[in-house]
């Protein structure tokens, strides 16, 4: 740490020098003014109030637990006040509550719930614990200079050091991983560190517990050796190192990245202004720039986070975690003009010099449109554990058609066994989706806002996605340690055509003795109005099972040409693997024709051909089996049953078309252009697909299933043609 540094408080988010600035421009910046004002209604109404530190004994939503959260933001908030308007009584505020705490925290013991591997003090898990003292830290730096030498020294000895020693050294089963969690202990602790200039707490948060006996034998929450990430075993630079992809992808998936991207770039932007010879912002090779981006990515046309893995569903870039995100990336980075389009969207910002610099840019209009391409991400610390990719095309009126193919690394205790699953997304939000995960966070009345046994039961299992089950079982045994010693890998891609972009991924280890191998094609090309989907899923093996393939759309069903048993009373489709919770409904048996159904979601038609085997079952379901406690959506889906096969494919195509308003009660183009879906040649070695429209086209995929050189030349004759073409894929039209 830097003499000059060390010299002067606050020194984390906001400096002297800073804060200098900001006072002098206050009143001339309408978008900081605004905040400001939001802020001191809240703290000034929370002042008249009186303060309030009850003991902890709630869960997540709970009254205590929600108390002891809004205490951490206001007591943040007040501090920042205190610096910007130097009225003392935000100071005396944050001083009061304070003193409150340490009377408090010496007498408390673990958290009487004890629902978590490290319950916490304040909360039932160390984690909330992390969170509060992330704020604290804060709020502590700015009033250090207005608390007494004895306030301090009270606060630091009864407070603030053992608060640090119980997140790490008397929990280094929480502190000690690469995971979310500890990303948030030691910004947690490395923040209070540099407030108390105690370069030992600090190299602790950097470093990890280097203690042998600490770290011998130690498990992570999965039950998994603690994995070393690089250079570093623990600590905040091993979370750097560990928990991204070289493209900045996070292994828990999007949703915890909103979460752990606020800890890792608020102790950084702290790092950054106390240690600058660190370098943190350029640490690996700058890598937090690169999951902000990546980040921002992995959200739909609405700003709508993906919700893959353990993610609640409504999370959006208007949440605070991606509101700092923005505002930091933009101030510590090279300034990108496309990020101040999204906070112009998020339509507030943060309270010190990002969201200030923020704000002063938007006025000046300086924002530019934020351009999401194609793209796709690596999962893993070296980039060798699959990923996912994310292809988008424009249709009519500019409207996006968004495709989410998942072949990524498990992704921890929070990872779900989905592997070469996918999700699609309309300009209104998901057409084909994700569940995400069974919790109801900080609702009381929902376990206390933790996660529901039916996650485990129902959303981790593979039928709860949009990939093959075999034999109604779920992949990898559902063992997560299975799981993250074997991934999918990338078979071959192209997302730079402008016309047609497609993924292929393939899995051996999902089954014992079964290959998975899918390609999902996205074309645009001049002929549609609208982007359609194409959905080839091969299963090779040398025994026959049962292959399970659902849809879980969203939305109502309008027509399907099967035609369906009605069952005359609900029955579950199975025992265990998630089958318990689908209900089902009706079942249908397929014959020579292609299987069709048309679906309203949002606003828009979407229509499916399916391409059949005579004797495939067609089964109506939707979710609510073995639910007592009301915990599941009753989400529909159409599942696909190939019975007693060994080798099989999947072929479903999925286009988007017209509009219905309730308003004008008049559909537009409720029935597409595709118009049948053939199997010119499926073998081991190729699959060619063809696909025609109502115009007379026909467009062609070829696929080898083999050999993914790119500049391998396939020669095949199928059905009285001959197929020429180069690499693992191609795309051709032909007008009849």
């Amino acid at each position: 740490m830097t003499a000059r540094a060390m010299a002067q408080h606050p020194r984390l988010l906001l400096t002297p020098e800073t804060v200098t600035e900001i006072r002098q421009e206050l009143g001339s910046v309408p978008v900081f003014d605004a905040q400001m004002a939001e802020a001191v209604s809240m703290v000034n109404a929370a002042i008249d109030q009186g303060i309030d530190v009850p003991i902890p004994v709630d869960m997540a939503g709970g009254y205590t637990h929600e108390r002891h959260k809004r205490n951490w933001l206001l007591m943040q908030q007040a501090g920042v006040l205190y610096q910007f308007t130097e009225d003392k009584k935000y100071a005396e505020y944050v001083r009061e509550m304070l003193l409150a705490y340490a009377e408090m925290y010496p007498t408390l013991g673990l958290h009487p719930a004890k629902r978590s591997y490290s319950p916490g003090k304040l909360f039932w898990q160390c984690l909330n614990d992390a969170n509060w003292l992330v704020s604290v830290s804060q709020a502590y730096d700015c009033i250090y200079e207005f608390l007494s030498e004895e306030e301090r020294e009270l606060l630091e000895r009864d407070l603030f050091r053992p608060y640090a020693d119980f997140l790490s050294v008397e929990n280094p089963q929480f502190f000690n991983r690469i995971h979310n969690h500890s990303t948030w202990a030691c910004a947690a602790v490395g923040m209070i560190g540099l407030v108390l200039e105690d370069e030992e707490i600090v190299s602790r948060a950097l470093y990890g517990l280097r203690d042998s006996s600490i770290q011998a034998g130690m498990l992570d929450n999965d039950g998994g050796m603690i994995r070393k990430a690089g250079e570093y075993q623990a600590g905040f630079l091993a979370q750097m190192e560990g928990s991204f992809s070289p493209d900045g992808y996070f292994t828990e998936g999007p949703y915890y990245l909103r979460y752990a991207i606020f800890p890792f770039l608020l102790f950084s932007a702290s790092l950054d202004q106390s240690m600058p010879e660190l370098d943190i912002l350029g640490y690996h090779d700058s890598i937090l720039r690169k999951a902000v981006y990546a980040l921002l990515n992995q959200t739909d046309a609405n700003g709508l986070v993906f919700p893959i893995n353990d993610a609640q569903k409504g999370m959006s870039w208007k949440s605070r975690d991606i509101v700092t995100a923005v505002d930091l990336a933009y101030h510590l980075y090279d300034q990108d003009p496309e990020l101040l389009s999204i906070a112009q969207l998020q339509g507030w910002v943060t309270l010190d010099p990002a969201g200030f610099r923020v704000s002063k840019d938007l006025q000046q209009g300086l924002a530019k449109p934020l351009h999401r391409n194609s793209v796709m991400y690596r999962d893993g610390a070296q980039g060798t554990q699959g990923g996912i990719g994310i292809l988008r095309a424009e249709g009519s009126a500019g409207h996006e058609l968004c495709l989410v193919m998942k072949y990524s690394a498990q992704g921890g205790g929070h990872g779900h066994f989905d592997k070469l699953s996918y999700s699609l997304y309309g300009p209104m939000g998901e057409i084909v989706q994700d569940y995400g995960s069974v919790r109801w966070v900080n609702i009381d009345q929902k376990g206390g806002g933790t996660y529901l046994p039916e996650n485990n039961s129902w959303a981790k299992q593979s039928i709860a996605h949009n990939t093959v089950t075999v034999d109604q079982t779920t992949q990898y045994q559902g063992k997560i340690q299975l799981a993250d010693a074997n991934q999918p890998y990338l078979f071959a891609a192209d997302i730079l055509h402008p016309e047609v972009q497609y993924i292929s991924a393939r899995d051996s280890n999902a089954y014992p003795g079964v290959m998975l191998h899918r390609s999902m094609v996205l074309i645009a090309d001049s002929g549609l109005a609208e982007p359609i989907v194409v959905d080839l899923f091969r299963v090779e093996s040398d025994s026959a099972h049962t292959y399970d393939l659902p849809l879980w759309y969203t939305g109502h069903l309008l027509t399907t040409n099967m035609e369906f048993e009605q069952l005359a009373a609900l029955t579950p489709m199975g025992k265990n693997h998630g089958y318990q919770h689908m209900w089902l409904e009706g079942q249908g048996v397929a014959g020579e024709a292609p299987i069709t159904m048309t679906w309203f979601a949002n606003g828009t038609f979407y229509s499916m051909i399916s391409v059949a085997t005579p004797g495939d079952l067609l089964i109506s379901t939707f979710l609510g089996a073995d639910d007592p406690n009301h915990n599941l959506r009753r989400d529909p889906a159409l599942l696909i049953r190939k019975k007693d096969q060994a080798d099989a494919l999947f072929v479903n195509v999925v286009e988007p078309h017209g509009s219905y308003s309730p308003v004008l009660e008049i559909p537009k183009t409720p029935y597409g252009v595709i118009k049948g879906v053939e199997v010119i040649l499926n073998n081991r070695e190729y699959s060619i697909v063809s696909i025609h429209t109502e115009d007379g086209t026909q467009r062609n995929i070829m696929i080898a299933n083999r050999d993914n050189d790119p500049a391998a030349t396939h020669e095949v004759t199928a059905k009285d043609q001959s197929w020429t073409w180069t690499g693992p894929f191609h795309y051709m039209t032909n007008n009849k």
